[in-house]
């Protein structure tokens, strides 16, 4: 779950970090309230789950309150990467010395917490791994015993030259540190983090994910979240309790399980394709999972051809059969659709399916083959 950068500005505040003021506005006159209490310069910026704000013309900088209004009715409503800005944050302009960058992020190799800091801040942290990696320092923490002082120093000393910022950086770095495993974090982030001119360090800017399994034991941070900023795809799936992530290919695919989600979309590109989707209906036998995974993957556009794969355990093939039929009898598909069925009721599904007019396959390799055959035929 991905959090605005004013409710990540927050949780940052609430460990102690020092953070500049600012106020979200949903309305431009809200912006020029908020604008007229700061007094003097303001930098207003879209609240989306989304990169390259700046970029899409989502971060705009203002010399008084009229300006700032005048950048909200712009920012307000636009669409950055599909998703409708809503609300902006207003924030008082800083003088800046040096921009620099501090992360924590949830490392699976290393099955812990990894500090990365770099004194290039203020660009994407990926560019400088890419260009100038030696840059970037990181450090692994252990979670039994959290970001230890000196090692927080030490990383420090890697952004800074002077004591008294280096203490800074260290103390905000354990801060920055506790509010990720608070907050169930997979990711927090702070780019910039700023020296101004008179030697104070500041969070000039906030990134928070939260591990979307942590939510259960955090309703708190649960309540942040904001379906409105989502894909609608992504709500929708989720409600329906669906494992579902968009990507950028033609060939949608519905899978029981994630290992085997997985091993479908390597097949796929095996072939010379590319999966439009990682989308998994679990082991439930459920027709109206089915039903919804249909509605989802024939929403997409880029979709040219949709595979159903299917290895009957848990998940009735029988019940998977009901779904599709039920779902294309609601709405006429406009792609061509592969069905891959093994298992549980296997042959009760193939007959369900061959009365509505489908045809099913057992092998697996063959179905991935026909689908990407299929998508490629109608790009």
């Amino acid at each position: 779950m991905n959090l605005h950068e004013y409710q990540a500005r927050a949780l940052l505040q609430a460990a102690g970090i020092p953070v500049p003021d600012g106020d979200v506005a949903a309305t431009p006159a809200e912006a020029e309230a908020i604008a007229k209490r700061f007094g003097g310069g303001v930098v207003v910026k879209a609240q989306v789950h989304a990169g390259g704000r700046g970029k899409a013309g989502g971060v705009k900088l203002a010399k008084d309150a009229a300006e700032a209004r005048a950048h909200a009715e712009k920012i307000l409503g636009m669409t950055i990467k599909g998703l409708t800005v809503e609300k902006v944050l207003v924030v008082p302009t800083a003088d800046i010395a040096s921009e620099s960058y501090v992360g924590v992020i949830l490392d699976r190799a290393s099955q812990r917490p990894v500090l990365m800091v770099s004194p290039a801040g203020g660009i994407d942290i990926e560019e400088v791994a890419a260009t100038t990696p030696g840059k970037i320092m990181k450090l692994g923490v252990d979670p039994r015993f959290g970001l230890l002082p000196h090692q927080a120093m030490q990383l420090g000393f890697f952004l800074y030259d002077e004591l008294p910022q280096v203490r800074a950086a260290a103390a905000i770095m354990r801060q920055l540190y506790d509010a990720f495993v608070r907050a169930g974090g997979s990711l927090a982030e702070i780019n910039p983090l700023i020296t101004t001119p008179d030697g104070a360090v500041l969070a000039l800017d906030a990134k928070i994910v939260v591990d979307d399994n942590e939510l259960d034991r955090r309703p708190g941070i649960a309540a942040l979240r904001d379906t409105a900023s989502e894909n609608p795809a992504e709500v929708k799936a989720r409600e329906a309790g669906l494992t579902f992530i968009k990507l950028d290919g033609s060939v949608g695919c519905c899978v029981n399980g994630a290992g085997l989600a997985m091993a479908t979309m390597d097949l796929v590109k095996y072939y010379g394709g590319e999966p439009a989707n990682f989308l998994d209906i679990g082991g439930s036998s459920n027709p109206e999972k089915v039903v919804v995974a249909l509605e989802i993957i024939t929403a997409d556009p880029r979709v040219k051809a949709i595979l159903f794969n299917i290895f009957g355990g848990i998940t009735r093939c029988d019940d998977v059969a009901n779904g599709i039929v039920t779902a294309t009898g609601r709405t006429k598909l406009a792609v061509p659709i592969v069905i891959r069925l093994t298992g549980t009721n296997e042959e009760l599904a193939v007959k369900i399916l061959e009365r509505a007019g489908f045809s099913a396959l057992t092998d697996m390799d063959e179905a991935v083959k026909r689908a990407v055959e299929l998508a490629g035929r109608a790009a």
